[in-house]
């Protein structure tokens, strides 16, 4: 095994001890990442129990290309999700995947809960459990993560993973911050991490990683490098990054608007990328062993209001999904405003994706009389409203009253409670990321293990659709939705990030591994990606996911989308045979 990768850090923060298993065979077996993270979940995690309960673990992992090659550079973090109640899987950049690499670890596993507030130092001579009491309250942006580095000081390469007010509140889409502008975003780590008492994780790691053949390491890293600086694909990250999706989508009637009431606008988007970064593009930023660049910060100039000539400025991380969410779902048209609101869910550490779609939800639901100032507590949510909208980020993150409780708990709860399900856009309670191409990109939404649009991209399929044009059938659309999806489990192994996906192609992949002796056919490496895909479901079943009491929001198929209007009929019978591909043991990616 290469370097350290078959080494396993447990932590037990009840008895605040921690030890080191060899795990060789299963990372031998499983590569890293994703398919080792899911048999640690699997192992850890007591059938049915409580998503806040000691007993739910966190488990991070990364992969045997992780520090070695460019944009392997995501770490995987794995949980039972306090906001749906089964898988959580969340994917992070930044310093993370190297610094516990460099440690010495190829996974943490982080069990029970600290009896009282407290934050975790990691280097290769084991854990050590600091005092985190004075931080309890503080964000989750540079606040905690800057004391928590000044303490612990040393040298090598550093990472701090910490929450913030939503997390420290349980609320349940609660995420957590790494570095400065990354994220483990989505399906409540953030929550988990609050219920073990747990602020943050530094890990430091200053080791080697050794490679069985030194020629073919060389000459995979160099090409990879040259097709990654050189590739056009990756140009379009590192020159105006993903907020570049905004314009098409618009200007193609699939990009949701007020919550979905409309699909595009009629003329340039406000938010759209090209306006960001000519009005407010401050710097760029990579993750560790990225050449790309693709962290876009916008630099928020405000004048101080009574001193002339006084300035402060604020560099706030900008991407779609967030630009999406707290944007043009709102109706926020100014990019300042849109910033503010992105600025404000770091702060407090929430979900950019599931505040914004909640929020959403409530703005229509009290513009059509289901609420009233007495239920949100004077306010009154308006398209548009940034101001209002930050105040009430604020007080979901801090559970402050029945609603906003309510809120913190997702869209499907608020719903659950004040009516409204018709608008209310979550798929297998998570709520809706911004692609509305069609029936490919909701299919992904409600199948997919994490019910990302990351899981198996059905917005691309939709746009090969429309060039053919015409969908294709339920079942071909079942099929090559899971093909991709067990690709992306070998990748988020390995762990790559996806935005690398069209570099790291069969031959690619294949040759990484031969370089650090891990021998692997790409046929052998697709099936162990369907495997690994059915070991989530697996995990998702066993904890009560039900394909067939899926919800599809009503809204989404009114709203006309580029391939036109979707049919349950057809999303419904796509779904059936997803499930049963998974259920079959068969072979779905083969040629």
């Amino acid at each position: 095994m290469t370097g350290g990768l078959h080494r396993v850090l447990l932590v037990d923060l009840a008895r605040h001890r921690s030890w080191v298993e060899d795990r060789g065979r299963l990372f031998a077996e499983r590569l890293g990442g994703a398919g080792v993270a899911i048999e640690l979940l699997h192992e850890h995690c007591p059938e049915g129990c409580g998503p806040l309960a000691p007993e739910n673990p966190i488990v991070v992992a990364v992969g045997p290309l992780t520090s070695l090659y460019p944009l392997a550079s995501k770490t995987v973090a794995m949980f039972k999700s306090p906001h749906t109640g089964n898988l959580g899987e969340s994917h992070c950049g930044g310093r993370s995947a190297m610094a516990l690499r460099l440690a010495g670890y190829g996974a943490m596993v982080v069990l029970g809960r600290s009896p009282t507030p407290v934050y975790l130092s990691v280097d290769a001579d084991g854990v050590r459990f600091r005092d985190a009491r004075t931080l309890w309250g503080m964000s989750s942006s540079l606040t905690a993560g800057r004391v928590m580095l000044e303490r612990e000081g040393g040298a090598g390469h550093r990472t701090v993973l910490r929450i913030g007010a939503a997390g420290e509140n349980l609320v349940t889409y609660a995420s957590v911050t790494v570095e400065t502008y990354r994220h483990f975003g989505r399906l409540g780590m953030g929550t988990v991490m609050g219920s073990k008492n747990l602020k943050g994780i530094v890990i430091a790691g200053d080791g080697d990683i050794p490679v069985a053949d030194r020629g073919a390491y060389q000459k995979t890293y160099r090409d990879l490098y040259t097709r990654a600086v050189r590739s056009p694909a990756m140009r379009k990250y590192y020159e105006l990054g993903t907020p570049e999706n905004l314009g098409p989508l618009s200007a193609m009637g699939a990009l949701p608007v007020r919550n979905l009431q409309s699909t595009g606008y009629g003329a340039e988007p406000p938010l759209e990328g090209e306006t960001l970064a000519r009005e407010h593009l401050g710097r760029r930023l990579a993750c560790s062993h990225c050449p790309t660049a693709c962290i876009h910060l916008a630099a928020l100039r405000e004048p101080h209001p009574e001193a002339p000539y006084f300035y402060k400025t604020t560099f706030v991380s900008y991407d779609y999904e967030p630009l999406y969410a707290l944007g043009t779902m709102l109706g926020v048209e100014r990019p300042t405003d849109a910033l503010h609101l992105l600025d404000a869910a770091e702060h407090l550490g929430l979900d950019a994706m599931s505040a914004g779609v909640a929020l959403a939800w409530a703005t229509e639901a009290f513009e059509r009389g289901l609420l009233d100032e007495s239920v949100t507590e004077g306010f009154r949510p308006a398209w548009g409203d940034a101001r209002g909208y930050a105040a009430m980020l604020g007080r979901i993150a801090r559970r402050t009253g029945r609603f906003y409780t309510r809120l913190g708990e997702g869209v499907d709860a608020a719903a659950a409670a004040y009516g409204g399900a018709d608008y209310a856009l979550a798929f297998g309670r998570l709520e809706m990321p911004g692609y509305h191409t069609g029936p490919g990109a909701h299919l992904t939404h409600l199948t997919g293990a994490r019910h990302s649009h990351l899981d198996s991209a059905g917005y691309a399929i939709d746009q090969q659709d429309m060039k053919a044009g015409q969908p294709r059938s339920p079942g071909e659309l079942a099929r090559a939705l899971l093909t991709e999806e067990a690709r992306r489990q070998v990748l988020s192994s390995l762990v790559i990030c996806f935005f690398a996906r069209g570099l790291y192609d069969a031959d690619t992949c294949v040759a990484c591994l031969s370089a650090v002796e891990e021998k692997w056919q790409w046929d052998e490496l697709m099936a162990l990606g369907e495997d690994i895909l059915r070991r989530k479901h697996a995990f998702k079943a066993r904890e009560g996911f039900d394909f067939d009491a899926l919800r599809i929001p009503a809204r989404t198929l009114e709203a006309p989308t580029p391939l036109g209007t979707l049919s349950e009929e057809t999303l419904r019978e796509a779904t059936s045979e997803a499930q049963r591909l998974l259920a079959s043991g068969e072979r779905f990616s083969r040629e």
